[in-house]
Parts: C-alpha cells; structure tokens; sequence
C-alpha cells in the first residue's frame, strides 16, 4: 500500500513537473508571441499572455526540484523499495511499518508545501533548484525569494526528513530480516541497489539539511554565512565575513550523491527485468554488485566537479577530476554487463524490457558528455550552457525516468493484480524514447555554441537567434512526449479495474516475490516464508526442463541442470551431485 501511494503521489508530481517544462519550453520557442490563454491559467505572472521572467525562474526552479526530489527520488525509491526488499529477501514487512507509513506521509505534506507556494503573491521560489545565494539568502532579492523560497526550504526539510526514516528503515531490513538461505550474494541486484542507495542518502542528505538550516539563520535572523559584501537595490547590506561558496559545498556534497541515489535504483530494476527478459544469467553479478559499491563510495569525492569555475585551486580541480573520470569506470562495467546478457538472449520485447533497454541507451550517451564535463579544462567553457543540461537530462532525468517505467510496468500485476495493456506500453515507449532524445540532444550544439542556460529569451544577442529554430523542434518535440504520457496515465490507472487478471508467475521469473498469492495478504506468504537455495539469476540452464528455476527449489530437484559452481565449495553437495552424475551417465566433471 505504502509503495502505492509513493507511486501514486510520484505520478502526480511528475505530471506538475512536466506541466512547467512545456510552459517554459513554449517561452524559449516563442519568446515575442502572445499566448491569451496563459493568462487565464497563470493570472498576474503571464499578463498579455506572455510569462514574466521573474516567473519563467519559478517554472525551471520548481521544476527541477519536483523531478529529482519528488518524483525520481521518492517516487522512485519510495516505490520500489517498499515494494521489492520484503517481497524478495523474503520478510513478512519492513522492519519498521509505524516509521515506514511516516516517511510517506512526511514526503506527501513536502509535495503539498511545495505546490502551495504556487499560490502565494510573491510566488514560489526562483533561485534554481540549487538554491544559491545570494538569491536564495536575500528575501528581497527578487519576488520569489520571499514567502515562495521559505516554503521550498520547509518542504525540502520534511522531505529529507522522510527520505531519512525510509533509508533506516531499508537498510535495517534488508541487513536483518532475510530469509533462511538469503545471504548477501543471493539477493537479487534490486535489493543491492535499493540497500546502496539507502546507504548514500543516509548519509549525505543530513549535509542538505545543514546548508538549509545555516540559510534559513542568514535570511531570517540576520547571520553572515553565505553573505558578503553585497548591495541590493542600491542598499548596502552590513552583512560581511560569509561566502557563498560554501554552500555550493554543502550542497554538492549532497547533490553529486544525489545523481546516484536517483540512478542507481533504476540500475537495479533494469538489471532485474533485463536478465528476466533475456532468459539468461545476468552477466557478471558479482561485478555488477562491486561496481555499485565502486559508484558508493566514489559519488562522495567528486562533489567538486560543479565547482570548477569558483575560482577552486588547480590543484584540487584536478583531484575532483581524477575521482569523476574513475567513476566512469563502474558506470561503464554496468553498461557492457547489460549489453553482454543482451547478447543472444532470447529477448522477449516486453514493454518493460523495452524501457530497461531505453535506460540503458540513455545512461551510456548522457554519461559519454559526463567525461566531457568532468575535464576541468573543457567545463570551464561548457559549464553553466545547455550542454550541462542536455547531459543530466540524459543520464539521470532519462536514464532514471526509464528505469522507474519499465519498473512500472515489469511490477504492476505484483502491485494491483493485473496486466498493464502491451499495445499502449508500445505506444508510450515510442513516443517518450524519441521525444526525449529530440527534446535533448540538439541542446550539446547549443552548449558547444555558448548558450548559457535558464535564459528567458535568446533574441538579446545575436549569436543566439540562430537557435530559436532548434528551440522550436524542442518544444514540438516536448509537447509530443508529454502527450505522449497521456497513453501511460490511461494505461496506468484503466488497467488498475479493466486490465487482464494477473496469474501468479506472468513472466516466468525467478525471485521470491511471484511465489506470493496474487491476492495481497498480511505477510505476503501463507504459511511458513519460503527458503532461499539458490541465486536469482538461473535462466536458461542447460538439462532442465523449462527456463527459468526459482530461487525457492532446491538443488537437490534439478540435478540434471546443476553444475559444480552452483555449490560454492560445498563437498557434501559436490559428492552427491557427483554420485549422481555417475549413476545418469553424465559425466563426472560435468
């Protein structure tokens, strides 16, 4: 239920979310057009039909904010950790259901503060979804630095709050409430992904918290920590002593992990549905789970890889280099591990196989311009353009948006007990997959060119107005994608009472969660909680009989199919497999 309603609320989000990027993608397309109709949506902040620039700032600020907290982190995370750790290490519940119905609703009244500041008369906040100073400090700054940024840092509050008590309560789960036979290296890549990420968020967004705090005591109680040496609107401000470079410290310490906490989720759940799909082992597990403690540990020292034109030390842009080129290094061990179980499988075009193999495309060409970015040299030029944009915006916003829907899709007849419709899943797979590398992939040439992002219009300078073309496919493509998006909604909610009845096991898997009923009981199992014999991944094994062994059947009843490996050093087994061997004909070392 509680991954429902992370779901549910993500959704909803998501559609705000998308909402804003076409308001501000129409302003870039048409920047001296009228548009009559804005008004009646927008009132005061589109007056004549054309959106303020005060307000355009609000749009991309709220925007960025919803999408990477509210739809790819809860929605993401919310969903499918809630969802997946009990059913598949094999737990009745989570190990806290009292803090885990909190987090949710913590994360809800956060979305509802959120949108709230819609509706006050200085507007939401416009500072960015970063949050700098010293527009973020300053409340008269500019009209959304007033009530509308307040209300960002009390949502963003209640929400690290809630992001907290879910990752204890991940961790604390998977850690101690496996079931028997479910060690470490038999636990599904999902359940390694969601432990992870739980692990980065535990520790990093306590950080967001401390920038927030420190920025609440510089706007409201008169404190120098972010301010210095500034005149606003004529008037000397007396504060002095403060930088706003350090919180672009405290931030990115939280923001670089952040990237990872979105992402790695959406790893897993594609690992899980690639290898289902594939009908083989996924290749090369215990790399895969080495690279996602690799991406762990390194997302904490490369925060300075958004720092580079501060005015940092060389010396210490190098060593932020060095760390971000490394991290390429896991990333791109997932990436050749997924096209290698892809490799003649026998792929069934499922659409959630087909959103996982979207994410794996979108997160192997986002993160080619990561290596572009983390050169010092060339993101002194590249920083702060459209290129910067066009890369996040393909290998977390894609490559994350696409791993949570072929999520969606491979888990929906586990959530509600019924088929998603195929024919609409391939409609919106389409459309998205195309619309999304139309919306940002033209935007590299624009950031190569020079132009600088979260402009209101490109007809100031003349080397721009060559773009406003572009601009126009953007917004075409945009509006199509998120029309798009209209076939999920109704695929989505329709199936949820006239979809086809879900059977127990509909896509031949392996792990512990299609061994539950259909039905949603208290505890998942009736009876006794089934044992764990084996690993996740057994597909498509030579001797047996179908494709696909559960996790729940014992060695012991597929001694046709199982090979030496499968019994990790154990002599006992080792002999009787050998015994058998000898007694079927089949050869001893086999």
């Amino acid at each position: 239920m509680i991954a429902k309603q992370f779901l549910i609320t993500g959704i909803i989000m998501a559609v705000f979310a998308m909402l804003l990027s076409i308001l501000f993608r129409i302003q870039l397309a048409w920047p001296d057009k009228d548009f009559p109709i804005l008004e009646v949506f927008l009132g005061k902040w589109a007056e004549g039909g054309r959106i303020k620039p005060e307000f355009f700032l609000s749009l991309v600020t709220i925007h960025g904010t919803m999408m990477v907290f509210f739809v790819l982190t809860a929605g993401l995370s919310g969903t499918f950790s809630n969802l997946l750790i009990p059913y598949q290490i094999g737990a009745r519940d989570m190990a806290s259901p009292f803090m885990n119905m909190l987090s949710y609703w913590f994360f809800f009244i956060a979305c509802v503060i959120m949108l709230a500041s819609f509706f006050v008369e200085s507007g939401p906040a416009s500072a960015g979804w970063t949050i700098y100073p010293p527009l973020s400090a300053v409340p008269t700054s500019i009209s959304g630095s007033g009530l509308g940024m307040t209300l960002w840092l009390i949502s963003m509050t209640l929400f690290i709050a809630s992001q907290v008590m879910g990752g204890v309560n991940y961790i604390s789960t998977i850690l101690n409430m496996r079931t028997k036979g479910m060690d470490l290296w038999r636990m599904p890549l999902t359940i390694w992904s969601f432990f992870l990420t739980a692990i980065v968020g535990l520790l990093s967004f306590p950080v967001l918290v401390s920038a927030v705090v420190l920025l609440i005591f510089d706007r409201s109680f008169g404190t120098s920590f972010y301010l210095s040496d500034l005149v606003v609107q004529g008037q000397i401000l007396p504060n002095e002593g403060g930088s706003p470079i350090l919180f672009q410290h405290l931030f990115w310490f939280l923001g670089h992990p952040e990237v990872y906490i979105v992402v790695m989720p959406a790893l897993g759940l594609t690992s899980e549905v690639i290898s289902t799909n594939s009908r083989k082992p996924i290749f090369g597990y215990h790399a895969m789970v080495y690279s996602l403690v690799g991406i762990t540990v390194l997302s904490f020292i490369v925060w300075g890889h958004h720092m580079f034109v501060t005015g940092m030390n060389p010396f210490l842009g190098g060593v932020f280099m060095i760390t971000t080129l490394i991290i390429a290094v896991p990333s791109a061990v997932k990436a050749f591990n997924y096209i290698a179980t892809l490799w003649r499988g026998n792929i069934r075009f499922t659409p959630a196989m087909l959103f996982a193999i979207g994410m794996v495309s979108f997160f192997v060409s986002g993160g080619v311009t990561g290596i572009f970015l983390g050169n010092a040299a060339l993101d002194i030029n590249l920083h702060d353009t459209y290129f910067v944009v066009a890369h996040f915006h393909l290998v977390m916003g894609s490559a994350s948006i696409f791993g949570m829907l072929c999520g969606v899709y491979h888990w929906y007849p586990k959530m509600f007990g019924r088929m998603m419709n195929a024919k609409l899943g391939y409609l919106h797979f389409w459309l998205t997959f195309l619309g999304a590398y139309l919306v940002f992939f033209p935007m590299h040439f624009m950031g190569i060119d020079g132009v600088p992002r979260r402009y209101y219009a490109f007809t100031e300078f003349p080397f721009m107005e060559k773009w406003i073309s572009v601009n126009i496919l953007v917004t075409w493509a945009a509006i199509v994608a998120g029309l798009g998006q209209v076939a999920f909604l109704v695929n989505f909610f329709g199936s949820i009472w006239g979809g086809k009845k879900a059977t127990q096991n509909p896509w031949k898997s392996n792990t512990l969660e299609w061994t539950t009923p259909v039905e949603h009981i208290h505890g998942n199992w009736p009876g006794e909680i089934p044992a764990v014999h084996r690993w996740p991944y057994d597909y498509s094994k030579p001797g047996h009989d179908d494709d696909f062994i559960s996790q729940v059947v014992p060695y012991s009843q597929t001694m046709s199919s199982n090979s030496y490996h499968d019994f990790e050093g154990d002599e006992e087994a080792i002999a009787i497999q050998r015994e058998w061997n000898k007694e079927n004909n089949r050869s001893v070392e086999e």
